[in-house]
């Protein structure tokens, strides 16, 4: 297993561009420390944006179909005014007392079930993984976690831990086991997908127990991104979250890729298969991008760990992280953001199923609201992926100014994942440019 890498671009790579950007790219290979990559094959410089848009220096607009960060939309005119007005009056943080931070979070847990009452606010959707599975094991009095195959949940030392997708250069913890993703077409027909994904968790929880590790917790995100995108059939999770409480685990909903509408359906990924989490984790769409994060607990998974450990972040309950957040939520009221998804997100569906339809290279199109997957193969009835395909539409899509990306363990699934921003018009400017790749290479 190796981590799909993004692009790295050198100095011997970049005579091409124009000289700003070569010269952007020199400084900071010299200034920036290891890591730090491109997420295209050829940079572009934004220097502007509104709503899905991105515009570049000379002026191009991009249609962005890939980040879900600003969720409510770039350079959102309600959100920036908020976090202006809080930056010239008072910037405090959770150690004193803040009735907008009471407020925000009054309104927030009102959009989760009721069993769901008590709020952290971390900074970034890594450290909101890492407080969910401390407080986890602080609760349970176990080590074990169990992910799916090539889940992703966030970058710190312990998050990396159980994020297989990390690839091989980033070790798992021994007290992790991997499961198969929840693709109906794999579980046999002899068995639903829900008993399927019942066993696999069993399995998994027999061998942690016999390697000495009783079950912390079950880490999901809701829409399984990384694994390819799998929200169907609604109501598998079910059988899994019995096995975790049977075992006397707990549910961890990571909402940070699916959550704030962005399945259409529901506010938040977990709700469309009728579950109720032990703990759910926030992150990118909270603020729109701004540098805060958020756990949600069942209150008695969460008040003892309170009692005796001191939590703390400088930056997740500050005013203007909590100015930026309540924008949000605003825009969501203001605007009728779930609707609005619900309703572009299935005329993106049915327009990409309509375009796709004779393809012998889509195996098929998976996904809710404004989060689809399209698996591109060598053959359907093999169902090989083709990697190289997927990144060659991704690149031409990219050449005609629409952004996407793609996910699962080959690389091979076109990951469609707009803004909840994305408006009727965007539906269109994308399907229109999708049909004139779609010519070409499917």
């Amino acid at each position: 297993m190796s981590a799909r890498q993004p692009t790295r671009i050198d100095a011997n790579g970049i005579s091409n561009l124009p000289e700003r950007l070569q010269d952007i790219i020199r400084r900071r290979n010299m200034v920036l420390g290891p890591g730090y990559q491109f997420s295209e094959t050829i940079p572009v410089e934004f220097v502007s944006s509104f709503g899905a848009h991105l515009i570049d220096s000379d002026g191009n607009d991009y249609l962005d179909a890939f980040n879900n960060v600003q969720g409510v939309g770039h350079a959102h005119r309600h959100v920036a005014d908020a976090v202006s007005r809080q930056i010239s009056t008072v910037n405090t943080d959770t150690r004193y007392p803040q009735e907008a931070l009471v407020a925000y979070a009054e309104r927030l847990l009102a959009t989760f079930p009721a069993e769901l009452s008590k709020l952290s606010l971390p900074c970034t959707g890594s450290e909101a993984n890492d407080l969910a599975v401390r407080v986890a094991r602080f609760h349970t009095g176990g080590e074990g976690i169990i992910v799916t195959r090539w889940a992703f949940h966030g970058r710190t030392r312990e998050v990396a831990s159980f994020s297989p997708m990390l690839g091989t250069g980033s070790p798992l913890g021994p007290n992790v086991r991997l499961i198969a993703a929840p693709d109906p077409r794999f579980c046999g027909p002899e068995q639903s997908l829900e008993n399927y994904m019942r066993h696999q968790v069993r399995s998994a929880i027999i061998d942690l127990e016999r390697h000495g590790y009783r079950l912390a917790a079950l880490v999901a995100d809701s829409a399984f991104t990384s694994d390819g995108i799998f929200t169907h059939p609604v109501g598998f999770m079910q059988a899994m979250v019995e096995e975790v409480h049977a075992a006397g685990g707990l549910h961890i909903a990571d909402e940070v890729q699916s959550g704030f509408a962005q399945l259409g359906d529901s506010m938040w990924g977990f709700s469309r298969h009728g579950v109720v989490p032990d703990i759910v984790t926030m992150g990118k769409a909270i603020g729109n991008g701004f540098p805060i994060s958020g756990v949600v607990f069942r209150p008695e998974v969460s008040d003892e760990f309170g009692q005796k450990v001191s939590y703390f972040n400088t930056l997740g309950g500050r005013s203007l992280s909590i100015a930026a957040a309540s924008a949000v939520l605003d825009v969501f009221e203001q605007e009728n953001v779930r609707e609005r998804v619900a309703v572009n997100g299935a005329a993106l569906l049915a327009g990409l199923e309509t375009l796709t339809r004779d393809s012998p290279y889509v195996a098929e199109i998976r996904g809710s609201g404004l989060y689809l997957g399209v698996e591109i193969v060598k053959d359907r009835e093999t169902l090989e992926p083709d990697p190289i395909r997927c990144e060659s539409i991704i690149t031409d899509l990219r050449d005609r100014r629409v952004l996407i990306s793609r996910t699962g363990p080959a690389g091979n699934v076109l990951k469609v994942r707009p803004p909840v921003a994305f408006t009727a018009a965007d539906v269109s400017r994308f399907l229109e440019t999708f049909a004139i790749v779609a010519k070409q290479r499917l």
